[in-house]
């Protein structure tokens, strides 16, 4: 996805330009404002503007529901790790695509890649580096004693 460059922290935007920004309609933003995943607009009516933070926002929320992510599923993510349960995990009749990377027989690697939040991109990676990391692990195996 491309994304512009973010602006100063300084420039503030009317709903217009912040739509325009984000790639997003007004309407979704002031959906997205109602759930509570972005802020509400500074100033009151006419005179409202948005700052790079609801842009900043904005991105990252259309980044993960074309990652595939649900909004609640993006509202936790937005908490922060140490808003999010222990046990995290998806919720009973929740389905998921997983990828499951063969290292060996009987050694595999499964990955939610929307919960773990990855990009393809960095699935494809991570399945490298595991894979490079098992390969040199089993060459440099040391002998059994006798």
């Amino acid at each position: 996805m491309d994304t512009p460059d973010l602006p100063a922290p300084d420039k503030s935007y009317s709903a217009d330009e912040l739509a325009a920004l984000s790639g997003l309609p007004r309407r979704t933003i002031r959906y997205y404002i109602q759930l509570g995943l972005v802020d509400r607009p500074l100033g009151e009516t006419r005179a409202a503007h948005y700052s790079w933070q609801h842009l900043s926002r904005l991105l990252r929320i259309r980044e993960l529901t074309e990652r595939g992510n649900s909004l609640e599923q993006i509202g936790q993510m937005l908490q922060g790790p140490e808003a999010q349960p222990a046990t995290m995990g998806p919720t009973p009749g929740t389905i998921s695509i997983q990828s499951q990377v063969h290292l060996a027989p009987g050694l595999s690697l499964l990955i939610d890649p929307g919960l773990a939040n990855l990009s393809p991109e960095q699935l494809r990676a991570l399945a490298r580096d595991v894979l490079g990391a098992y390969q040199r692990h089993a060459n440099n195996k040391e002998e059994p004693a006798p």
